[in-house]
């Protein structure tokens, strides 16, 4: 079986990309295959605003990686800057910048290139949506 990182560079709405990222980690982690972790980069890290409302009738996708992660344990990891950049601040960020509001909570966690680069040494594809 195969060890995947998956890159999701896409916002949860506007485009499919990021619901292509969310159905091939899950038919991958349903067939056996490992993904080591998603890394949430670029506009990737809209998916994790707890604020995101879809409609009812919706697919919700921040529940689906949530979803996810609880079902296989898959660590969820946004890029940091990325995220600052756009708005997604965890209640550490926002309490680092003295602000009184976060919209990122676990099992959503951030982390740096680093750790997407240390997760690429180790698995055997890096899948980019």
């Amino acid at each position: 079986m195969s060890k995947f990182i998956i890159q999701v560079n896409s916002p949860a709405y506007g485009s499919s990309s990021s619901y292509n990222a969310y159905r091939f980690a899950e038919t991958a982690l349903k067939n056996g295959h490992v993904v080591d972790k998603v890394f949430f980069y670029q506009d990737g890290v809209l998916n994790t605003n707890h604020l995101n409302s879809p409609a009812s009738d919706e697919f919700d996708l921040g529940k689906a990686w949530l979803s996810l992660s609880d079902r296989y344990n898959v660590p969820l990891i946004n890029c940091v800057s990325a995220a600052l950049r756009r708005g997604v601040l965890s209640q550490t960020d926002a309490n680092e910048n003295q602000l009184s509001h976060w919209n990122m909570e676990p099992p959503f966690i951030m982390g740096g290139l680093g750790e997407l680069v240390i997760g690429i040494e180790s698995a055997d594809r890096l899948i980019s949506f």
